[in-house]
């Protein structure tokens, strides 16, 4: 059996966890990077690592490593990184939603991985994989998680490098949905012999969770999240500031209106 090789991004969240399980059930020697760009939310970041821990007494070790970017970053207009600016409330895909764009982040997120992909590819003369978690639900809004922009960076970056043939991008969701990465989430986890709940514990979508790490359930992020989980059956198991019941009913809502639908 051929060795695989994977380098990731590492946000915390939902689909790059899911994305994590997904490796290391497929037999991935999984390299992941975290960053830290300034964002409201850097508790993903310390959820990663709660899960890295928890990963670690299982018997299943990532090399990881988080970037600080927030000399570079934390300064572009986003509502994800700029104070004045409130986190957007309401359906994913509605216009108010363009305020958590951050200019150009995948972008960069994917140069380092591509460098970091590279080093590793050259160094061990292994083929490499930039695995991403990148999905459909992101593309309305999100033009940096669209399959032509990752046809079009992996272009650039084969003319820009030498040996670029050992790297490759690997986007698994990129044609499915939060529902369709949670349920390849429940078989990942159970080949893994790990608890989802604990799994998913330790992530946070929330962009505007409370001063405790609580999420919100009211940012667009938190609404896909919620529905997805009731789509698939299970109760979300990270904690919200109101009631399973009530964030859900909540959710439940603004996907009718957004549907044109009354509740």
């Amino acid at each position: 059996m051929s060795r695989k090789v994977a380098v990731m991004a590492l946000s915390g969240g939902m689909d790059s966890t899911s994305l994590l399980m997904r490796l290391l059930a497929d037999g991935y020697e999984v390299n992941a990077i975290s960053y830290n760009y300034g964002q409201k939310h850097l508790v993903e970041v310390q959820r990663a690592q709660a899960n890295l821990t928890y990963l670690s007494q299982n018997g299943y070790h990532v090399e990881h490593q988080v970037i600080d970017l927030t000399s570079a970053m934390s300064s572009f207009h986003s509502a994800l990184t700029d104070d004045s600016m409130p986190v957007p409330e309401g359906h994913y895909e509605e216009e108010q939603m363009k305020a958590t764009v951050v200019p150009n982040r995948n972008a960069i997120f994917a140069s380092i991985l591509y460098g970091y992909a590279l080093s590793i590819a050259i160094k061990k003369r292994v083929n490499v994989e930039i695995a991403l978690g990148v999905h459909s639900g992101d593309h309305a809004i999100y033009p940096d998680c669209r399959p032509e922009f990752y046809v079009a960076l992996g272009a650039a970056f084969e003319v820009g490098n030498w040996d670029s043939e050992f790297v490759s991008f690997h986007l698994p969701y990129i044609d499915g949905h939060k529902e369709t990465i949670l349920r390849d989430a429940e078989k990942a986890i159970s080949l893994l012999e790990l608890d989802f709940d604990t799994v998913f514990a330790n992530t946070n979508t929330s962009y505007n969770p409370d001063s405790m790490g609580r999420s919100a359930g009211t940012s667009g992020a938190d609404i896909e999240r919620i529905l997805a989980f009731h789509a698939i059956g299970r109760k979300d198991p990270v904690t919200y500031v109101k009631p399973w019941e009530e964030v859900l009913d909540d959710a439940l809502a603004v996907e009718q209106n957004h549907n044109g639908v009354a509740p």
